[in-house]
């Protein structure tokens, strides 16, 4: 089967195109973003790259800064429409099956694409608030009845999207519930796993913007700055207001304490050794799918607090047994209790330890989620023959 992948560069297509490889199907790759550049290290993968510009100047990102008035009437002459590329891109490659993912980044620029060849079957990836956050917002919601009722197959990252897509308009067949990048080696991650009494590390995700809230987590720490002396707490990813808000507050002086802004990022190589050395992983956000973060924390062994919208997290943590589950994003005095609650608790910690190193970790293994992932396309070429 030839399978056009459309998507941003991202460290979670990567995985999860990466499962492809060897699979017998013949893959390409449409950089919806279309900027200079290619993913590397994936010679198998036929990449339709850095198309977006007719012409790449020296200076550009220095004129969209000094002169925006000036760039955004050159961006009308210099860049290409992506629809007329993708079709072009899409004629040559001649696809059985185009797969986007993430909606309004993969899906609503090629739709009307998409319309005039219904012959070609389509595979939305749902990421994230796709649908479940993006439902709520006028000029997202257009995007998501206008493509749910085109999308032939879907792949989701929890059941709650599963569900809410169907309602949405949804008429095709769900092909799995898998991570957003698919499963784990635990052969690179297990070398990193401390014991629980190792560790002494809190780690926190440092989104925040429209949809994270790191700032009440952290708000909810200064409120146990007398319980954390023995600790050290590490933010990573942080957004600019969450550097802000650190500085402001002085945690540098409060606490055994560091931050990764998302300038100096963690490669994800880095993520995995931290949560194995931490002995709780917070998360917070006001929307979100199921947590790539969250299936780390479980698989390195840190105790997870997290964030449920939707009831995403709730599908992969039974509140109180193998983690903890934040129901109010901006409730910090809640917040305040759970981390106080895991922390005064050994025996919650180890049980849930056990519990997710013994019966959870398993089924996100590399190999595991692959299969399953090349069953399902598999599916697809029965039902096309």
């Amino acid at each position: 089967m030839r399978i056009l992948l459309v998507s941003i560069k991202s460290i979670h297509f990567r995985r999860w195109a990466a499962q492809l490889e060897h699979s017998g199907h013949e893959v390409f790759y449409f950089d919806i973003s279309g900027k200079v550049g290619f993913l590397s290290g994936m010679p198998w993968l036929k990449q339709k790259k850095s198309w977006k510009y007719r012409w790449n100047f020296p200076g550009r990102y220095v004129l969209k800064k000094s002169l925006p008035r000036v760039s955004r009437l050159l961006k009308c002459f210099n860049e290409r429409p992506v629809d007329k590329i993708f079709e072009a891109y899409l004629n040559e490659v001649q696809p059985d099956v185009v797969q986007s993912f993430a909606l309004h980044l993969s899906c609503v620029p090629i739709l009307n694409v998409m319309k005039a060849y219904p012959s070609i079957k389509w595979i939305f990836s749902a990421w994230g608030s796709d649908l479940y956050y993006h439902q709520n917002l006028p000029v997202y919601k257009k995007g998501i009845i206008d493509v749910l009722p085109r999308v032939d197959y879907l792949f989701t990252d929890c059941q709650r999207d599963a569900i809410l897509a169907k309602q949405l308009g949804f008429n095709g067949k769900v092909l799995g519930v898998f991570p957003g990048g698919g499963g784990y080696d635990f052969k690179v991650c297990d070398p990193y796993i401390l014991e629980v009494e190792q560790r002494h590390t809190i780690v926190i995700k440092g989104y925040e913007k429209e949809l994270g809230r790191c700032i009440n987590v952290l708000k909810a720490l200064l409120l146990l700055k007398d319980e954390l002396k023995g600790f050290e707490l590490v933010v990573f990813g942080a957004d600019p207001e969450v550097v802000d808000f650190v500085e402001l507050n002085q945690f540098a002086s409060c606490f055994n304490f560091r931050i990764h802004d998302k300038i100096n990022l963690l490669s994800h190589q880095d993520v995995l050794k931290l949560m194995g050395q931490s002995i709780i992983y917070i998360g917070n956000s006001n929307s979100d799918g199921m947590p790539n973060t969250l299936l780390e924390a479980i698989i390195m062994g840190a105790f997870p607090i997290q964030s449920n919208p939707g009831g995403a997290s709730a599908e992969i943590i039974n509140h109180g047994e193998n983690g903890l589950l934040i129901e109010d994003c901006n409730d910090v005095k809640t917040i305040k209790k759970l981390i106080q609650n895991a922390m005064s608790d050994n025996k919650l910690l180890e049980d849930a330890f056990y519990i997710n190193q013994t019966n959870i970790k398993p089924q996100l293994e590399i190999s595991t989620i692959r299969e399953k992932v090349l069953a399902a396309y598999n599916r697809i070429i029965v039902e096309k023959t």
